[in-house]
């Protein structure tokens, strides 16, 4: 199992240092361990995915644990539904590694193995220094650099991903687990930025090609530390909303209390 090639989509065959395919395009591994299978012609600016700050932030805030309950659920979940005769799971949008690592605990009880991808390279090089059991590529999640009907599982946490890209390199029977904002996720954080706060619209999407197997909620209060605070809030797809005074007073508190609501979807691969 191996990645395909961005540019002709051929498999690419592994040598020492690189990555090759028939038609001669080569993908260097860097001295982290992953590559690079996002061509120039292909980013829609020079660094694409997150910033250095921003995976660093995101990384601190992680391993204090605030997201722990999620990533286990998670993680129960794909040791349930993997065979013992897996051979491969990806993670899409997998930033920095934090749940892909864990993710890799599961998979390497069934003898597969465990694929990490993410657009930024800062997350990805950091994942790869930290966490050598998982291949981790630099790519888009537009066209999945990996061949037809060779995963067994998919994750999508927070991550775009065509629903024809899932259909096309999951095999059959294999799942497909999204993980998206209930309507009550960090409420607390969007009063301070929001004159109205607007529940998140439900869960709606349809994956062809696969049918719903199974919903579920995790929700619970976090209390964190004024600093952990502005992590999060760093975190969000609103951040940039924010005023120079909601991120001071933000940084003063010495607690803040705030909610998290995910909403988890298991998607099975129609045969």
């Amino acid at each position: 199992m191996s990645f395909s090639c961005p540019l002709c989509h051929a498999s690419l065959m592994r040598s020492d240092k690189s990555y090759r395919c028939p038609q001669g395009h080569q993908f260097d591994m860097a001295k982290e361990g992953y590559v690079n299978l996002l061509p120039v012609q292909h980013k829609r600016s020079r660094d694409p995915g997150d910033s250095a700050e921003m995976m660093q932030a995101r990384r601190a805030f992680l391993d204090a644990g605030h997201y722990l309950p999620l990533r286990e659920t998670v993680a129960h979940m794909l040791d349930d539904m993997l065979p013992d005769s897996a051979s491969a799971m990806l993670d899409i949008g997998c930033g920095e590694g934090y749940y892909t690592a864990r993710f890799a605990e599961v998979v390497r009880e069934k003898g597969a193995v465990t694929f990490g991808l993410d657009v930024s390279k800062v997350a990805i090089r950091a994942a790869a220094k930290r966490y050598a059991d998982v291949t981790f590529c630099v790519a888009s999640s537009h066209r999945l650099p990996f061949d037809d009907a060779s995963m067994d599982a998919v994750i999508r946490i927070y991550a775009p991903c065509k629903a024809e890209e899932l259909a096309r390199v999951v095999k059959p029977g294999g799942w497909v687990v999204t993980v998206t904002p209930g309507p009550r996720h960090l409420m607390e954080l969007k009063g301070l930025i929001y004159d109205e706060v607007r529940l998140h619209a439900p869960h709606s999407e349809q994956l062809a090609g696969f049918t719903l197997k199974q919903e579920q909620s995790v929700a619970y209060q976090m209390d964190l530390e004024g600093q952990e605070a502005v992590a999060l809030l760093q975190m969000t797809p609103f951040a940039w909303r924010a005023k120079p005074e909601v991120w001071a007073a933000l940084a003063a508190r010495t607690t803040f209390s705030c909610q998290t609501d995910f909403s988890i979807h298991v998607w099975q691969r129609d045969a």
